[in-house]
């Protein structure tokens, strides 16, 4: 039997719900020139609701945000053929010292407790981190791929 492609839309909490086991997305911002900068990101969902990146102040995705921080990520799950949803939002850059709290819960929402605290938060300040929250003002439909649903086989 073929795949056949879905499109659920969902409210709020069912995307939180979505959103908070995936870890993986494409995170697009605007470059100066107005053409879309694209990576691949590690992310989560902080206890406020946002999405959450860790990165470095100077890194493209960064700089993009701060100048424009209107963002959209498509957040994949695990599987490649498996479902994903695009989200878009304004975004938040932090830097340090104002990232490292937000560094902390972006840790813990992916890999849950660290074992040591203090060298996590001595680490994100020597390595001068910065967080990017991504405040949700749009989503689309929880997708998969497949075949059109209108299709006879």
């Amino acid at each position: 039997m073929p795949r056949i492609a879905t499109a659920d839309k969902v409210d709020r909490d069912a995307l939180l719900e979505f959103l908070r086991p995936r870890h993986r997305a494409v995170l697009a911002t605007v470059r100066a020139d107005g053409t879309p900068q694209m990576s691949p990101v590690t992310c989560g969902v902080d206890s406020g609701g946002r999405i959450v990146v860790s990165t470095y102040p100077a890194r493209a995705k960064a700089r993009n945000a701060r100048r424009n921080p209107r963002v959209t990520l498509c957040v994949l799950s695990d599987d490649w053929n498996d479902a994903y949803v695009q989200v878009g939002g304004r975004a938040e850059v932090l830097d340090m010292p104002d990232a490292l709290d937000g560094l902390v819960e972006y840790y813990r929402c992916i890999s849950g407790e660290h074992p040591d605290w203090a060298e996590y938060r001595e680490a994100m300040a020597r390595q001068d981190k910065s967080l990017i929250r991504v405040h949700i003002e749009s989503w689309g439909p929880i997708a998969t791929g497949g075949f059109p649903p209108e299709l006879e086989f």
